[in-house]
């Protein structure tokens, strides 16, 4: 009698612990946190462009030569040939950045020392030869390429011409030599490495009040 009324309490327990299982309140799922949709910024029915800078591309050459149908117009030897893009918002500070740090890279050896990266076109009494090219800024709509944030022809010609300027009175007038604004050039060169760099005058970053500054003119 008295184990039959112990296995009676005993099942009266486990019922009760189930009941008790299956009332517990379930604590509430947190609400899935809905992440905003990338969304791109669009200037004037485009793309805004992440960097806003005049752009060169530097090539240590042994030798290059610019020929507009058929008439040679430029030739250095040793050297620097500079392709540079110019973007609408370009102002004086960009050039001179472009001048500085192209005239200051150390792209060539030392022989003295051993030095793989030492001296820069100065140093070597190399010369220099700048090409104006708009379409360093030239983006893909399909298959298409277009160069809406390319300096305007009127403009840059001006203004690549106070660029060219620049250089030679940073440097020497005779060294710097450059193509033929505005024409189908063929360019020829022997790239000495190869060595090619590429550098933008400014860098687009925002600071916190969430406004784009121009960045590194002054490195």
């Amino acid at each position: 009698m008295l184990s039959n009324y112990v296995g009676f309490m005993q099942f009266q327990q486990q019922i009760t612990c189930h009941l008790e299982t299956k009332q517990r309140p379930i604590a509430p799922r947190h609400s899935a946190i809905l992440r905003p949709k990338r969304t791109t910024r669009v200037c004037s029915g485009r793309r805004k462009q992440s960097i806003k800078a005049m752009r060169a591309v530097v090539q240590r050459v042994a030798s290059a030569t610019v020929e507009v149908e058929g008439r040679l117009v430029s030739a250095i030897g040793p050297g620097l040939l500079v392709l540079v893009g110019l973007h609408e918002t370009d102002v004086d500070p960009d050039a001179e950045y472009i001048c500085r740090k192209v005239l200051n890279m150390r792209l060539f050896p030392n022989e003295k020392t051993g030095k793989t990266w030492d001296h820069n076109v100065m140093q070597k009494n190399y010369e220099v030869l700048l090409v104006s090219q708009f379409t360093l800024y030239g983006v893909l709509k399909g298959n298409k390429p277009d160069f809406h944030v390319a300096m305007p022809p009127g403009a840059a010609k001006s203004f690549y011409a106070s660029l060219v300027e620049r250089f030679q009175k940073a440097y020497r007038a005779d060294a710097v030599k450059d193509g033929e604004f505005g024409a189908m050039m063929k360019v020829n060169l022997v790239n000495d490495g190869p060595v090619t760099m590429q550098l933008d005058s400014r860098q687009s970053s925002k600071n916190t009040n969430g406004d784009e500054t121009a960045g590194n003119l002054h490195d």
